[in-house]
């Protein structure tokens, strides 16, 4: 297990770095983060709005296009950062993998699973490395509770329970017209605040077989959902429940994963740690008490830090690239969420329960009958 700061690898060269989407707000982290990577050298940035975009590109010394595809051809760098309104991040990916580039593209990968699928096809087809910008994974207490539970200390689970508020208020959804749309977004909290939860869950407890969801739009004055929350069957049979919400405030992010074993209990950055003895199969099994409990052993730790955020997140793929391994956040890991995400929209739908992998054809269908206005979501 690991939580130590990343360091850059050792290279030979600089990468040159393509950023599209350079006019947004996420950009400036990305740029912040390859200026303090010694290997990292941005040569150019597109975006659609030149005014914002280059101002930014001379204060870098880098070449500035309006036209992705005209940069991609032109520069031939070794890494794109996309960084552009979800819709635009599969085919923009796709183009920058023909074009012999290495991707890391913002969350989520796509709006729809298809398209994630057709991400990862085109990695696999040009032999360029896709990571998707789950910097949450490089967190400190995040990489220790993924080395408990790979390391079995909570054993086989039992259920999970995931909690987010994410508060947004008008003004939010007004600085950009994309924001809160199904033809902008492809949906609101599940697919641009929840992504990371999304993929912590999926991360650290594995992807469910079957989701129960509802989605509703309570709080905003948006066409897609501000509120969603999930029932989850795992492959074993275990039970979990998931809700988030930009309506909702004064709560921490709360994660709990409880094994046979043990369980976790992520808290903002405390992780709780509880190993029962014996296991509770065992316990219930053999122990004569009708109503007694395991010994529980409780660790409590703060363990603060982001571990460099998206600074993480580029050096992971430079030393991917070097090492000749997939970053941390490759297609088929990201992927996780989206089907998630994409399984609780399409359940809440269907009203009845869906089984993962999701029904490609049925959700493209869904999201463009909503696109198209033909289909709302309640209030």
């Amino acid at each position: 297990m690991s939580s130590e700061f990343p360091q850059h690898p050792q290279a030979d060269r600089a990468f040159t770095y393509t950023i599209t989407g350079c006019g947004g707000i996420i950009a400036p982290t990305h740029i912040n983060a390859l200026n303090q990577i010694p290997t990292a050298r941005i040569v150019a940035l597109c975006d659609t709005n030149a005014e914002i975009g280059k101002p930014r590109a001379d204060a870098l010394g880098a070449q500035f296009f309006t036209d992705y595809r005209e940069m991609l051809s032109a520069i031939r760098p070794d890494i794109s950062v996309i960084c552009t309104p979800h819709p635009l991040h599969a085919q923009m990916t796709v183009d920058s993998l023909e074009a012999g580039a290495h991707v890391v593209v913002e969350k989520p990968m796509a709006i729809e699973v298809a398209e994630g699928d057709r991400m990862i096809a085109a990695a696999e087809r040009t032999g360029k490395l896709l990571a998707i910008n789950f910097q949450q994974r490089f967190k400190p207490s995040i990489e220790r509770a993924k080395w408990l539970i790979d390391s079995g200390a909570i054993g086989p689970l039992v259920r999970v329970l995931v909690v987010e508020p994410w508060l947004r208020t008008k003004a939010y959804y007004k600085l950009s017209t994309w924001r809160g749309t199904w033809a902008g977004e492809g949906g609101a909290v599940l697919l641009n605040q929840s992504p990371h939860t999304l993929d912590l869950l999926c991360y650290l407890a594995g992807p469910p077989k079957k989701v129960w969801g509802w989605i509703r739009t309570l709080y905003h004055d948006i066409e897609c959902e501000d509120t969603f929350q999930a029932m989850l069957e795992y492959p074993n049979g275990a039970p979990g429940y998931i809700a988030a919400s930009t309506g909702e405030a004064g709560v921490q992010r709360s994660i709990q994963i409880i094994g046979q074993n043990g369980a976790l209990e992520l808290v903002g950055e405390t992780l709780t740690t509880l190993r029962f003895t014996p296991s509770l199969k065992e316990h219930i099994a053999n122990n004569p008490g009708p109503f007694a409990a395991p010994e529980v052993a409780v660790e409590t730790e703060n363990i603060p830090g982001d571990a460099g955020g998206h600074y993480a997140v580029h050096v992971d793929m430079q030393a991917a690239i070097v090492e000749g391994r997939q970053p941390r956040a490759n297609g088929p890991s990201a992927l996780m969420s989206l089907e998630l995400a994409n399984a609780i929209t399409l359940s809440s739908f269907q009203e009845r329960a869906v089984t993962l992998p999701v029904d490609r054809a049925a959700y493209h269908q869904l999201l463009s009958d909503l696109q198209a206005g033909k289909r709302k979501l309640q209030g």
